[in-house]
């Protein structure tokens, strides 16, 4: 009966933690409709899975999708702060801009198999 419960789940495929790296894109992309809601969706995904992908050349994709969460956050918070001053539109514009940049090239990478750089 012990044993049972001491019985652990498979490992997930390379396959399919490349997928859910995509579905995370696709929530960050998604946060542009959703007022941002989707962007911690996936910010949690990230930080849940992170264990599953280490050593993996998708270790690299979640690194960068973190960063591009705790960066978005950031600027969109100075942004905020600081948009009763023309400054601060200008700092949403390019961090909405950033975010835009960040999706589309871990997207491409990812769909080519390749890990993100650096």
């Amino acid at each position: 009966m012990s044993d049972l419960w001491q019985e652990k789940a498979p490992l997930p495929t390379e396959k399919s933690l490349q997928r859910l790296a995509l579905i995370v894109y696709a929530l960050q992309a998604a946060s542009f409709l959703t007022s941002g809601i989707t962007l911690f969706a996936a910010i949690i995904i990230n930080y849940v899975r992170k264990e599953d992908v280490q050593g993996t050349w998708l270790e690299s994709h979640f690194n960068w999708q973190i960063r591009t969460f705790w960066y978005s956050l950031l600027w969109t918070v100075i942004g905020g702060i600081t948009a009763i001053f023309l400054v601060g539109w200008a700092i949403l514009t390019a961090a909405m801009l950033w975010l835009i940049y960040r999706i589309v090239k871990g997207w491409i990478y990812l769909s080519e198999n390749r890990a993100m750089p650096g």
